[in-house]
Parts: C-alpha cells; sequence; structure tokens
C-alpha cells in the first residue's frame, strides 16, 4: 500500500495513495495504524482523497483507527471522502460515529483545536 506519513506534536497523518481501500491493503492500513498508537499517537487523521473505492475491509481498518484512538481518548478523523465512501459509510450508519472533514487542513484543525481545550 502506498502512503505518505506526517507525524506532528501528537498527530499523525496519513494520506492514501492508492484508488482502492480493500482486502488487498487494508491489512496494511490497520498495522500502521495499530504502530501510530503503540508510539502514542493518540488523534490520527486519514486522507482518502485519492481514494476511489473502499469495501468492508477498508471499513473495518478504519474502524480499528477510531477504536484505538477513542481508547487513548483521542480523535480519530477521516477527510477527502468520496460520495460512494460517504454513501458506505451512511448506509452502515457511522456518520454519527466518525469524525468526517472535507479536507485535510480541516481534519488536523478541528483536532488541535479539541487538544487545547
Amino acid at each position: 500500500m502506498k502512503f505518505s506519513v506526517d507525524k506532528q506534536d501528537g498527530l499523525v497523518v496519513y494520506e492514501l495513495l492508492e484508488d482502492k481501500l480493500s482486502s488487498l491493503n487494508a491489512p496494511v492500513l490497520k498495522s500502521e495504524l495499530v504502530l501510530a498508537n503503540a508510539e502514542g499517537f493518540k488523534n490520527i487523521v486519514i486522507d482518502l482523497d485519492k481514494v476511489r473505492f473502499v469495501d468492508s475491509s477498508g471499513l473495518s481498518a478504519l474502524l480499528t483507527g477510531h477504536r484505538l484512538c477513542k481508547d487513548e481518548k483521542g480523535i480519530f478523523a477521516l477527510c477527502g471522502l468520496n460520495d460512494a465512501t460517504k454513501n458506505l459509510i451512511k448506509i452502515s450508519q457511522l456518520q454519527e460515529v466518525l469524525h468526517i472533514y472535507s479536507t485535510q487542513f480541516d481534519a488536523v484543525d478541528a483536532i488541535n483545536s479539541k487538544k487545547k481545550k
């Protein structure tokens, strides 16, 4: 799986550079999220701007990230979702559970604002 990682002060941003988040690459993302959490990052942003398709395995990887951050009282945010991914989240009734932002800037800004409180 191709992705970029930007580790900031208490926050890590993953920008996925694949067009699919599926059973073929979701385990790699899950492993990365577990490693980031083990390194002490409790706030994670996943930028899905380049992702055009997410299957149930991809959704499971995202939910793993959400659980890891929630367990550490952190924030797991998604951004750059296309309509198909938004619909998958809506159908799965997760729109009220996941933190979803339009852009990476918005997601990082929201987390940084909440960290200051």
